[in-house]
């Protein structure tokens, strides 16, 4: 059994059509500003022009796309993509004001820039294609990996500030504080000089990669009440808790999960042979087993924390794609966020495909818990989420709330598979669309059979 439900874009499409647009619309206007002060790209973004000009096939998939894509897409060519790439990689994300219809001034930040403009293009079937061929994300792999070291070096902390464009502008700050409960963000975050207006980030990325403050997500003790299906009384017997090991939006649990399967445009199983980066003997420990998802919005915590205790018994960094998404005819009719058949957003509907595909990094963890066995924590980055840090190694021991790696640069999604005979019971909050806090309790594990 399994429950899928939309649950919303999670800060990866601004809510309000108007902040979407007039982001586009001043990007496109600084790329020709640009363009007559300039004839030529960015260094990093010259490299990668050449690298897909100079392919036939990634040359001809491009011009499909521009042919498939949907009218409302506003990149008019391939060059054209690379004079708004110009703009966004010398610069941080920032918090983007427009004007509704009533004339009321209204903003969001725009924390994954490239995403947006990569958006409508990926909704494609020869985007499909070209996105993930291996060429064309090593191309893009540079392009990413030279913005996020601006991102890391001093100069790129200008968008935080207190004006009404900055993060800690009235608005921004606002955002931030969205999920942080009863603490502000100076209260939850560990800032370098909570007074100072930038909070004494020197990077953006050193604000993106920011840790909490002890005790703001203590580890919880209380006690799950299991359903009386049998008579509990071992420790064993009464489950073992299972924490969140990310600051995230619920996506769905899948069970008895199958060592391989297909993905099609809609119902997008999991198949653990791929996800595991084909390792058999992974996928056959796991088959039969439960798949906890959920993603991470821009303004959220990105750093992961291990669920249980136990020793770290593998680490697998993989490659893989950026943008590269199942196709669809767009939003359904019970959308949250969008209209029905609104093009936007795929990346974000994509999510389970995106565990066999996206550049992504595997921590198996293995438990003395008979209830738990082996446990692998997946970090999947999404689209300029492009590295995975791990800050744990092989043969080290953690246990709740441990540190095992951040994300760096963007949003990005996560999975907890349960090996096969492990029951995991999630907690009555745990359905799709619910924001959890890091360190918080999920659910508990049992053996099945228990």
């Amino acid at each position: 059994m399994s429950f899928t439900a939309l649950c919303g874009y999670g800060g990866w499409l601004p809510k309000h059509p108007e902040v979407h647009k007039n982001f586009i619309r001043r990007l496109i206007s600084r790329a020709v500003q640009r363009s007559n002060d300039s004839t030529t790209h960015e260094p990093a973004v010259a490299a990668f022009g050449n690298a897909i000009q100079g392919h036939p096939v990634m040359k001809s998939l491009f011009d499909q796309i521009l042919r498939q894509v949907h009218e409302r897409n506003e990149v008019t060519s391939f060059e054209h993509l690379l004079s708004l790439l110009d703009c966004i990689i010398v610069t941080a994300p920032k918090y983007e004001l427009a004007t509704d219809p009533e004339g009321n001034v209204i903003g969001e930040p725009v924390g994954v820039p490239i995403y947006l403009l990569f958006d409508l293009l990926s909704n494609t079937a020869a985007a499909y294609d070209l996105f993930r061929m291996e060429e064309f994300n090593r191309a893009l792999k540079a392009l990413l990996e030279n913005w996020g070291k601006f991102l890391m070096q001093p100069g790129s902390n200008l968008t935080l500030n207190e004006t009404d464009e900055g993060w800690f502008g009235k608005a921004g700050i606002q955002s931030l504080e969205q999920h942080l409960g009863k603490y502000n963000f100076e209260q939850t975050f560990k800032c370098p000089d909570a007074a100072a207006d930038n909070r004494g980030f020197a990077t953006w990325d050193a604000f993106f990669t920011r840790p909490l403050h002890d005790n703001v997500r203590p580890i919880e003790t209380e006690l799950i009440v299991l359903p009386p299906i049998v008579p509990r009384t071992t420790a064993a017997e009464q489950g073992t808790l299972i924490y969140s090991a990310c600051e995230s939006t619920v996506l769905q649990i899948a069970r008895d999960v199958k060592k391989d399967d297909q993905f099609w445009l809609k119902g997008q199983p999991y198949s653990l042979y791929d996800m595991f980066n084909r390792s058999d003997e992974y996928a056959k420990l796991f088959e039969g087993g439960t798949v906890y998802q959920a993603f991470l919005s821009p303004l959220d915590y990105h750093r992961w924390h291990s669920p249980i205790k136990g020793t770290i018994k593998d680490i697998v960094v993989v490659d893989g794609t950026y943008y590269a998404v199942l196709p669809d005819a767009g939003a359904e009719k019970n959308d949250p966020d969008l209209p029905e058949g609104d093009p936007h957003g795929a990346l974000i509907r994509s999510q389970p495909f995106l565990t066999i595909s996206a550049a992504r990094v595997l921590i198996y963890i293995e438990s003395d818990d008979t209830n738990i066995g082996t446990l692998c924590f997946i970090g999947v980055g999404m689209a300029e989420v492009s590295t995975c840090q791990v800050t744990v190694k092989k043969g080290q021991e953690v246990k709740p709330g441990t540190e095992l790696g951040m994300f760096h640069f963007g949003g990005s999604s996560h999975t907890v598979v349960f090996q096969k005979g492990t029951e995991f019971h999630e907690r009555d909050h745990i359905k799709s669309g619910e924001h959890v806090w890091i360190n918080s309790i999920i659910g508990v594990a049992t053996r099945k059979g228990e």
